[in-house]
């Protein structure tokens, strides 16, 4: 199976650490000064770590003067409170989260040599999975490298380095990558909302390699998807849908497809591939239907589809009011409950669009309804949705639920990297 993916490179001289970084990348195996020490309070949970929870929080660990000083993305050793060694975590001071698990060896030296074992493991699982290179490679905490994305697409990788201590590392993970993948690109995104909180610079460039001439082609599904890798969201299209639109091309045989929130046509072309009648796709930037117009052209079904530029909510309230109805109805927000103190708010926008899109869904025709919100569990949002629903005058039968797919592998013990939640309803009317 990995024969199908592009040649390994050579790999690249690893370079030094990025300009600020407190320590070099492997200073615990070259004679460097021993890494700091942070300790578990005496009440905190050690067995959880032992057992494969990656995070520390703030109130479980001790936080003297001396590791409240430690720079963000220090690496450090983690001790129980019996001082009996737990691994090597990356410590940011700052965040609730104040340590995250990077390796079970304390003293691992987190060098070039380091990051091609732990691509080499990602790539193999994607690589019996997908027969072309377009996935995503690193599913942060979920393949070992916390706060670290990485996306494949083909010969360009795109990637997220979320977290202070992948900044800092950023050198030796790159030239492992080229190594282990073969990819002839690197672009590193540094936007977000997670960075902030590290704090971290917002910046995006290419790191090695010719830049992109223009948006990548990606098949999937049968559709073709125009990814903007150097100006898009994120890094260029959602990968984790790939399943969840596989169903949407199943139930639109025929049909006529409603999508919103679209993006660059996520469901809208996914659904013409399955061979909808005509699909119209709904989202608030003007780029990002351009993009998925030239999908469908790239498809031969550009005459099946239509975009409408506009707020999500207030289209649907106008075409509820224009009295259009639609076989199939896909709502793919973004996450309106990104954390804890946004659930209710999150909540209640989930419910609202379940309350605008179910009258626009024909007699016995299908809503599918999505969240990419941490904060909100999959039962809370199945909730939200069925309230939504019936406030919207409908009934139905829930015949789906979807989650991201194999590339967006989820660590049993931390609920937090299995995000995406996807639910399909067959309405009344039958």
């Amino acid at each position: 199976m990995v024969a199908s993916h592009p040649p390994s490179r050579p790999a690249a001289p690893s370079e030094s650490a990025a300009p600020g970084a407190s320590a070099a990348p492997d200073s615990a195996a070259h004679g460097a000064p021993a890494r700091p020490v942070v300790r578990l309070r005496p009440k905190a949970e050690a067995r959880a770590i032992r057992h494969g929870f990656p995070w520390v929080y703030a109130d479980e660990l001790v936080m003297d003067r001396r590791s409240s000083n430690l720079a963000p993305g220090t690496l450090a050793v983690l001790e129980d409170a019996e001082r009996r060694p737990l691994g090597l975590v990356t410590v940011n001071p700052a965040s609730k989260i104040v340590a995250r698990m990077l390796d079970r060896d304390p003293g691992a030296a987190i060098d070039q040599a380091w990051f091609a074992a732990r691509l080499a493991r990602a790539l193999a699982l994607r690589a019996r999975l997908y027969e072309a290179p377009f996935y995503r490679l690193v599913h942060a905490e979920a393949d070992g490298l916390p706060g670290v994305v990485i996306d494949r697409f083909g010969a360009v990788a795109v990637v997220q380095p979320n977290a202070a201590w992948a900044e800092a590392h950023l050198a030796p993970l790159v030239a492992a990558l080229v190594a282990v993948t073969g990819v002839e690109t690197v672009i590193k995104n540094g936007s977000g909302r997670a960075r902030g909180l590290e704090g971290l610079a917002e910046e995006t460039g290419v790191i090695h390699g010719p830049a992109p001439e223009g948006p990548v082609p990606v098949a999937m599904n049968g559709a073709v998807y125009m990814a903007d890798l150097m100006g898009g969201q994120k890094t260029g299209l959602f990968f984790d849908q790939r399943e969840n639109h596989a169903l949407a091309a199943r139930l639109a045989r025929g049909a006529r497809v409603l999508d919103v929130f679209s993006h660059v046509g996520g469901f809208a072309l996914a659904a013409l591939a399955g061979g909808a009648e005509s699909a119209l796709a709904v989202d608030a930037s003007a780029a990002a239907l351009d993009l998925a117009r030239r999908g469908a052209g790239a498809m031969g079904r550009d005459a099946a589809f239509q975009t409408r530029q506009g707020d999500a909510f207030a289209t649907l309230e106008a075409l509820g009011q224009e009295g259009a109805v639609f076989d199939l109805v896909i709502c793919d927000p973004p996450a309106f409950a990104p954390a804890k103190p946004a659930l209710e708010a999150g909540l209640r926008a989930y419910e609202r669009v379940a309350r605008l899109a179910a009258p626009l869904v024909a007699p016995g025709g299908y809503l599918v309804l999505c969240s990419c919100s941490h904060a909100a569990d999959l039962s809370a949002f199945r909730n939200a949705s069925a309230r939504g629903i019936g406030r919207g005058g409908r009934r139905g039968q829930l015949i789906w639920t979807g989650f991201a797919g194999p590339d967006h592998p989820v660590l049993p013990q931390l609920a937090e990297s299995g995000y995406l939640k996807a639910l399909a309803f067959r309405l009344d009317g039958a």
